[in-house]
């Protein structure tokens, strides 16, 4: 398997950007698209200290920054903050997402595996509502670019005793 390099990341991120959690009501996107010459495409720039970060409902301590869209109601781009030593017992989303780790390292277990260490650099997804189980390891915390297909949710799974 090839190396992954920052600027592969950078690249995945960025065009995960362009494309068309529990309950959040999002911030409105840094900026504006500008028009290219001509009428054609348009670029929307999300400089860090521009994004608009606010609490995650029913999860003490998680932050999100929506890019595009809007998780309370339908697909979106947004980043995710965990707090190091954040721990979400097994649950599953509703939605199909997709997600690239920025900083920290994320662990998840799906229901039924082994745990996976996942560093700065690294990508998932999770379909079909796929049980699993998240923790963000202790050392820093974990931002996360997710690209999700419907609402966004966290449905948690409850032991049987």
């Amino acid at each position: 398997m090839p190396h992954v390099t920052r600027d592969l990341v950078l690249s995945v991120l960025l065009s995960l950007a362009a494309l068309p959690l529990v309950s959040a009501q999002p911030a409105s996107p840094p900026s504006k698209p500008a028009q290219a010459a001509g009428g054609a495409g348009a670029a929307v720039f999300m400089p860090a200290a521009e994004l608009k970060w606010t609490d995650v409902a029913e999860f003490p301590g998680l932050k999100m920054a929506v890019v595009q869209g809007n998780p309370a109601k339908g697909a979106a781009h947004f980043f995710l903050k965990l707090p190091a030593g954040f721990s979400a017992p097994v649950h599953f989303h509703n939605a199909d997402h997709w997600v690239a780790v920025v900083t920290g390292t994320l662990m998840l277990t799906p229901e039924g595996g082994k745990e996976t260490s996942l560093p700065a650099g690294s990508g998932f997804s999770f379909t079909g509502k796929k049980r699993h189980a998240t923790k963000c390891a202790e050392g820093g915390d974990c931002v996360l670019f997710l690209d999700t297909r419907g609402k966004w949710d966290v449905v948690p799974v409850e032991k049987k005793k």
